[in-house]
């Protein structure tokens, strides 16, 4: 189904901008859908990004351009400590409020603080790193569906002796909530540094790993899912998936 909706401004805007205020997309895509010849002004396709919508010309969005903002919008995020992932108790700050102009890295526009984002996976309020926040389902499933097989990576300072039979363990033999945890790739960084690469993810389930043999974990930061990748995203800002991210996410 075509979006078609009257700009009800008093000065001419640019087409992106518009589209990015109200929340129908970000200028990113409206750049695209544009450059697709997806977008009209009165019935007219139009074919220059810079084209202004003056007041009470009517934008519509062709059935092709709606299917393709349905798929949704993905955030990768470096949360901080101390934010949740998810809906928070009342006393708790969801990941959701950095989700502002200022903390934006890159082209794209702030969500409204109406979207629905939900987290693709947990991050505990105690650990930071690459947090997903996504309304497409399609990423979702391929994150964390049941046939997801997307590894993800964690590095871990722990305090404790870690041992090499206790690296054993970690690696596989221990069971969470009455259940065989699956194989995991744990390595040694250093000392007091491990590297965890899992692919399941059960509740806190390193922290409770760790504690199971008489290791305390004083930080713990996820720098990978699946292909994607932390790199240099500071600590508190996030940016928009890109679409060969998301493509190669979901395989």
């Amino acid at each position: 189904m075509s979006f078609s909706r009257t700009y009800d401004g008093t000065e001419p805007v640019r087409i992106n901008k518009w589209l990015g205020q109200t929340g129908v997309c970000s200028r990113r895509e409206a750049d695209a859908l544009i450059a697709d010849g997806l977008v009209s002004i009165d019935g007219a396709v139009v074919t220059d990004a810079g084209r202004k919508l003056e007041p009470g010309q009517t934008l519509t969005l062709n059935d092709r351009a709606t299917a393709t903002l349905a798929e949704g919008i993905t955030i990768v995020m470096h949360k901080p400590l101390g934010f949740v992932s998810g809906q928070p108790e009342p006393d708790k700050i969801p990941a959701v409020r950095l989700l502002t102009a200022e903390n934006l890295v890159g082209p794209g526009e702030a969500p409204p603080e109406d979207m629905s984002l939900p987290p693709i996976g947990r991050l505990d309020e105690d650990s930071r790193g690459l947090l997903l926040l996504s309304s497409d389902g399609v990423v979702a499933k391929a994150v964390i569906g049941p046939q997801s097989d997307l590894d993800k990576e964690y590095l871990v300072r722990v305090r404790g002796d870690v041992t090499e039979n206790k690296l054993k363990l970690l690696r596989y033999g221990l069971r969470l909530d009455g259940r065989q945890l699956k194989p995991a790739r744990v390595s040694r960084m250093d000392t007091f540094r491990l590297k965890f690469v899992l692919r399941e993810g059960r509740n806190r389930q390193i922290r409770r790993m760790c504690d199971m043999l008489e290791l305390e974990v004083v930080d713990l930061i996820r720098i990978r899912i699946g292909p994607l990748r932390l790199d240099n995203l500071p600590e508190g800002r996030w940016r928009m998936l890109t679409p060969e991210e998301r493509a190669a996410l979901v395989g």
